[in-house]
């Protein structure tokens, strides 16, 4: 049985980024052959469209909040609430690539800002997609996409991807 790798969606040349664009990334396409790729765009499931208004983590009051940039929508609620669900939904994963800084899917590296109008990031954390995936899968291979153009980071991340893959019963 292939390994199940949760795959944020605009990796998998999808055009789901918040501008429109497409990311190709040849090391997930060599992997296709050999793994089942689930995608998933938590900024799609909660109803944002593409292209769409960037969106970014502000603290406020020592709580994270995501917000749409330029609407100042708080989007923080509809995010947690799909998050929660889609977490409790997943049946088997073997490992995670979830893209680099965002704030959805980030695992860290994700900038946080004092308000909507700043312009320098008071710190970095994870995302509310990429947080909840570490808090629920503690254990299981989760990298980035930017973290897995080291040629020694994706040789351990397939690695243990397979090994988790082998112990689950078919």
């Amino acid at each position: 049985m292939k390994p199940v790798i949760l795959l944020s969606k605009c990796l998998d040349s999808a055009r789901c980024r918040w501008d429109g664009e497409i990311i190709e990334d040849k090391f997930i396409e060599k992997l296709k052959p050999r793994v089942t790729f689930v995608t998933v765009c938590p900024e799609l499931k909660i109803g944002l469209g593409v292209p769409r208004d960037k969106i970014r983590i502000v603290s406020r009051k020592g709580c994270h909040r995501l917000m749409q940039l330029n609407t100042g929508k708080d989007l923080t609620e509809k995010m947690n609430k799909f998050t929660a669900a889609y977490m409790a939904s997943i049946k088997r994963a073997d490992g995670f690539i979830l893209k680099d800084r965002s704030p959805s899917c980030g695992i860290k590296n994700v900038k946080v800002y004092s308000s909507l109008r700043s312009r320098v990031p008071v710190k970095k954390f994870s995302g509310f997609f990429g947080k909840a995936v570490l808090e629920n899968f503690p254990g299981t291979p989760v990298e980035t996409d930017a973290r897995l153009k080291n040629p020694a980071i994706q040789r351990r991340f397939i690695e243990r991807v397979f090994a988790r893959a082998l112990k689950k019963p078919a």
